[in-house]
């Protein structure tokens, strides 16, 4: 059996035969597919082993749709495929869609729609390499269980994103900092858990893996995800299989122009939302949410430059009334931007944010902005009521090259203060709703709350009057670079 490094070093293998020939952002597109073929192939294949040996060499029923966990049309296995010299191309894309067909409930789509037949990009001779390459191991459950398969699928996402350039964003959230949202949301057994912007599946898969951990039961969470690339919606869903998870919904789609979780006419609702949206962007229907069907416009229409509100508003719309709680992850002029100063207003007036951290540079791909976690809460504790929590975490980070991470030490120190809700000098602030709402844009900003050691003779105001005075410059070149760039 291969060591976790071995796997990894050997699934990665295959990306270096496309070398040269196609962009490194366009890897993915063929290696992740190949790699589920592979695998469900491999997988079918044990099963009819072992179904056969159960059933004294019954091939008939060994090929019983109830001992498979998918079905595998005649001709359709990697085997029938390996067998190809020429056309090679073709061959895949048939047996890829044929396999889509014969499981139309979990794997229509679930191949993506890369061109397989581009003898220009795809040489009968690169097609038999890359192959020949998968084809070195057997890649079934008993050679490769799905926790070490799902951890070296993990790897790959985090390979092609430091490979991809730009478009990491779109697919990777910092695996760090998943881990932290997910550990503050502490989602429980039952629960459902959506990702309105779900990219690979990061934030969804942690939720799972977090209570497996925990060595509590995490088969019955429902996880659900929207994800506009159809390539990316498709990585999420082979990333759910190869780690062994098989009851989840994730659709394709732009989910604010064309939600895709809807029950009774209305947005589904669920208990945890995790998100990390895309930030700042400018290309939105901003017309069509001032009279949204789904009443997402629940404290207002935000500019056409920056959607950041709508999507906010979607989770807080998705969130379940009774129980219902959310992080997201933003740059930070969601916290003080003019712009929307009357919805950031309503947010805090109805009550709903429990928490602020600022996080530091570094942490999204390909960014060195600063970033912050927002969390809401539909149903805060009493302790918690009309009061909001602002964590300073800005310097608690692990800074390595171009990009920053959260160590376990760091996860902790952030968790446990939000957990025990103190008061921390330099760090944890807990400040009245009414505070907030004194300033007239209703910032949010974590530097205006959070001091190091604060006299008590300063009073609110007095902080107020200094933050704004020091931070006037700041915030003007701050508005500047959101109001100018936009990030997919």
């Amino acid at each position: 059996m291969m060591t976790q490094q071995e796997l990894e070093k050997y699934l990665w293998g295959a990306a270096t035969t496309l070398r040269g020939t196609i962009d490194a952002g366009d890897y993915k597109q063929y290696i992740f597919p190949l790699l589920f073929f592979k695998r469900i192939s491999d997988v079918y294949d044990e099963e009819f082993e072992k179904a056969l040996a159960e059933s004294d060499g019954d091939m008939e029923y060994a090929a019983f749709a109830e001992n498979h966990h998918f079905q595998i049309p005649e001709g359709a296995r990697w085997q029938d495929v390996r067998e190809i010299t020429v056309n090679i191309g073709q061959a895949l894309q048939g047996a890829m869609r044929a396999i889509e067909q014969a499981n139309p409930d979990t794997l229509q789509g679930i191949f993506g729609d890369a061109s397989w037949t581009n003898k220009e990009r795809l040489s009968d001779a690169m097609l038999t390499n890359l192959i020949e390459h998968y084809s070195q191991h057997t890649l079934n459950l008993a050679n490769v269980p799905d926790d070490k398969l799902g951890n070296a699928y993990e790897y790959l996402i985090k390979e092609f994103a430091d490979d991809s350039g730009h478009t990491a964003a779109e697919f990777y959230t910092n695996r760090t900092v998943v881990k932290l949202m997910t550990m503050i949301m502490d989602p429980q057994p039952g629960e459902s858990i959506y990702d309105p912007t779900c990219g690979s599946g990061g934030l969804l898969l942690n939720c799972a893996l977090h209570l497996k951990d925990e060595g509590k039961e995490y088969r019955t969470l429902k996880l659900y995800g929207q994800e506009i690339n159809l390539l990316t919606s498709a990585i999420a869903r082979m990333n759910m299989f190869m780690h062994g998870i098989e009851e989840f919904e994730i659709v394709r789609g732009d989910t604010l122009a064309n939600p895709g979780l809807i029950e009774n006419g209305e947005l589904k609702k669920f208990n945890v939302i995790l998100a990390n949206p895309p930030y700042s962007i400018k290309s939105w229907d901003r017309k069509a949410f001032e009279n949204d069907p789904y009443g997402r416009n629940l404290w207002g229409t935000p500019p056409q430059g920056c959607a950041d509100y709508a999507f906010q508003q979607h989770i807080q719309k998705s969130l379940d009334l009774n129980n219902g709680r959310s992080i997201s992850l933003w740059p930070h002029g969601i916290l003080f931007r003019d712009s929307e100063a009357e919805m950031r207003r309503k947010m805090i007036e109805e009550d709903l944010v429990e928490c602020v951290i600022g996080l530091g540079p570094n942490l999204f791909y390909n960014s060195s902005m600063v970033s912050c976690l927002l969390v809401t809460n539909n149903n805060k504790p009493e302790h918690k009521k009309n009061k909001v929590q602002f964590i300073q975490a800005v310097d608690t980070l692990r800074q390595e090259k171009t990009m920053s991470y959260l160590d376990d030490n760091h996860i902790l120190k952030i968790l446990n203060a939000y957990t025990d809700f103190t008061i921390v000098d330099g760090f944890s602030s807990i400040v009245d709703c009414c505070s907030i709402l004194k300033d007239d844009n209703s910032r949010l900003s974590v530097q205006l709350f959070v001091r190091d050691k604060v006299s008590p003779e300063n009073s609110f105001d007095d902080i107020l009057q200094d933050w704004k005075v020091s931070s006037n410059n700041l915030n003007i070149k701050m508005e500047s670079f959101f109001s100018e760039k936009s990030y997919d």
